[in-house]
């Protein structure tokens, strides 16, 4: 949302007033950005860009492998095709645009490709926005030869966007869940990174001091086909059966 944008909307949900409240915490947001800079606790690299690294590296160390990007749209000029330049890349989004050469909902990836058609698959910032992950996790198992390497980058903190298909956020421990031996995957990796404090702007006491707890941003997981699913782990209900909305474009 752009900046007009939202003073109109302030300016529709409490008048002038809360148009001034509003500029007044933008200002003093932005000066909290700038003091806070020599706090900074990145490190190099971060944990999450080396886990997205290391599956670059054993995905281009294959023989001619076939890869897929589940969300390959270059949104704001984002593509991650440069990094698998001897890579069969195939680039697959829910909607057409640059770098999609497949259009199609990713929780039925197997309606589009043939089984185990690809080498290697990998979601940069997807996940938060597929509905249903766990039916996705399944379809990929589909669609990848045995042994090959899927990767997801995605949030355990973020605010909100591109809403209204904006799900889930994802802890390390929730990949243990998503790629496990149930789903017939094994994990190999994963890291969060791009630390940061969640600063709260109500005074509730549960609230008070929240900024001492660590926070991140992002987390990578890289994971390898083991097997097929256990069949137990079925979920036949489509997209259109619990959302009535589409995707933003």
């Amino acid at each position: 949302m752009r900046d007009l944008d939202k003073l109109r909307q302030a300016y529709n949900e409490g008048g002038l007033g809360n148009v001034l409240r509003g500029v007044e915490r933008r200002a003093l947001l932005r000066l909290v950005e700038l003091l806070k800079r020599p706090f900074h606790r990145g490190t190099t690299p971060e944990p999450c860009h080396a886990v997205f690294q290391h599956f670059i590296e054993s995905v281009n160390a294959l023989q001619r492998p076939r890869v897929l990007e589940i969300g390959s749209r270059a949104r704001s000029g984002n593509v991650q095709t440069h990094h698998f330049k001897d890579a069969d890349y195939v680039g697959f989004d829910v909607v057409p645009g640059e770098n999609v050469q497949v259009v199609g909902d990713a929780h039925d990836l197997s309606a589009y490709f043939p089984a185990e058609s690809f080498d290697a698959a990998f979601a940069v910032s997807v996940f938060e926005h597929l509905a249903m992950p766990w039916k996705v996790v399944l379809e990929l198992n589909r669609v990848l030869k045995p042994g090959g390497l899927v990767c997801v980058f995605t949030h355990p903190t973020y605010p909100p966007h591109d809403r209204p298909w904006d799900f889930w956020r994802y802890a390390p421990e929730a990949f243990e869940v998503l790629f496990g031996a149930p789903t017939g995957f094994e994990l190999l990796e994963c890291a969060e990174g791009l630390p940061c404090s969640v600063v709260p702007l109500a005074s509730e006491p549960a609230l008070v001091g929240l900024w001492r707890e660590p926070a991140y941003l992002a987390v990578a997981a890289i994971a390898k086909k083991t097997s097929v699913p256990d069949t137990r782990l079925r979920w036949d209900v489509p997209l259109t059966a619990v959302l009535s909305t589409r995707y933003p474009r």
